[in-house]
């Protein structure tokens, strides 16, 4: 297996993008950072996208329920994406919303814009472009989200489909809201998550790998565990374009 300095001069000469999907829970987020950190690309919070949207059209008094409203608030936002996985910064309009975005309210009402069909193709348009100048740039860029391996960046370098039973994706989820994972908290959850399940498999499929997606079940898998499954994808996909 390759080591990381020598992936990330395999990458500056080839350029990256790798896509990453899974259902809530599934450890995305976590795993998307330490792999960008690791490899020397950028990462991008494709959910963190559609929670500023949210955010934005609330702060606009927006109905959500509007479609074509929140369509327009999309493609006026004026939001800035800083690609660092270590601190990722979050604005609009140049307020940083890196925290509000995180807020409660936007979790339960995030499910509108995240299921409207005509936001979710110019995301996926947005999301892309931001994938492919990376990997121009003589670098990449890590997303991970629903339908990143099918529908934002179908032809990615390395797609994986992060998987974990249903306990574990709730344990995860509720400490990374509260820092603690009790019963109570963890039932307070367990709703948020089926809702934003069941409403985001409306119009994505991210719970069955496409064609030529590997798949990492990151049940009982420490972090260093799953990160080298998808290193060894990785390594695969860098030996092919050698």
């Amino acid at each position: 297996m390759r080591d990381d300095a020598c992936r990330r001069a395999e990458i500056a000469r080839l350029g990256m993008t790798i896509a990453i999907d899974g259902p809530a829970g599934s450890g995305k987020s976590t795993i998307s950072k330490v792999l960008a950190r690791r490899l020397g690309i950028g990462y991008l919070d494709t959910g963190a996208m559609y929670r500023a949207l949210t955010w934005f059209a609330l702060e606009r008094g927006i109905d959500l329920e509007d479609e074509a409203a929140v369509l327009c608030a999309a493609k006026v936002m004026p939001l800035e994406m800083h690609a660092d996985p270590d601190a990722p910064v979050y604005r609009v309009g140049g307020v940083d919303v890196t925290d509000a975005i995180r807020e409660a309210r936007i979790a339960l009402a995030i499910a509108k814009v995240s299921t409207n069909l005509s936001v979710r193709r110019w995301m996926a348009g947005e999301q892309r472009r931001r994938m492919m100048e990376a990997r121009r740039s003589g670098s990449g860029m890590i997303a991970e989200g629903r339908d990143i391996t099918t529908v934002v960046c179908p032809y990615a370098d390395v797609r994986v489909l992060l998987l974990a039973d249903e306990e574990e994706r709730l344990r995860r989820r509720t400490i990374e809201m509260h820092g603690r994972a009790t019963p109570e908290l963890m039932e307070r959850v367990r709703e948020q998550i089926t809702k934003r399940d069941a409403a985001d498999s409306t119009v994505s499929q991210f719970l069955v790998p496409a064609e030529g997606v590997s798949v990492v079940d990151s049940t009982g898998l420490g972090i260093d565990g799953v990160t080298q499954a998808i290193l060894a994808v990785v390594d695969r996909n860098l030996e092919a374009r050698a």
